[in-house]
């Protein structure tokens, strides 16, 4: 379900899209990077460190990270927008835990 490189994800979480989109833990709406960090912004740091590690290295934690994308990816692609999704909170916040739309 991550279909961005490491470099492109590193880069995408370091600007201002990716930092404001997306829920805090606490369920409050993140629309600017004062707002806290994101869930989803968090996932992708965490996907990095994911991508960094060697399968043989890998523990029950990680395993139950790449599930979560892996749901979070599948439940919100049902939820597509009409149009245009270019500039979409929706992609961003997909992009967030490494997966663009676009590139579908």
């Amino acid at each position: 379900m991550v279909n961005m490189t490491p470099a492109a994800l590193r880069k995408w979480l370091e600007g201002e899209d990716s930092q404001s989109v997306g829920m805090t833990s606490e369920g409050e709406k993140v629309t600017g990077k004062g707002d806290g960090e994101a869930v989803g912004h968090r996932m992708g740091e965490r996907i990095l460190e994911l991508k960094a590690k060697k399968q043989a290295d890998l523990d029950d934690d990680d395993y139950a990270a790449m599930r979560k994308v892996i749901g979070y990816v599948h439940r919100h692609i049902k939820q597509r927008p009409d149009g245009d999704i270019s500039d979409t909170r929706w992609r961003k916040s997909l992009m967030n835990w490494g997966h663009d739309p676009l590139r579908d």
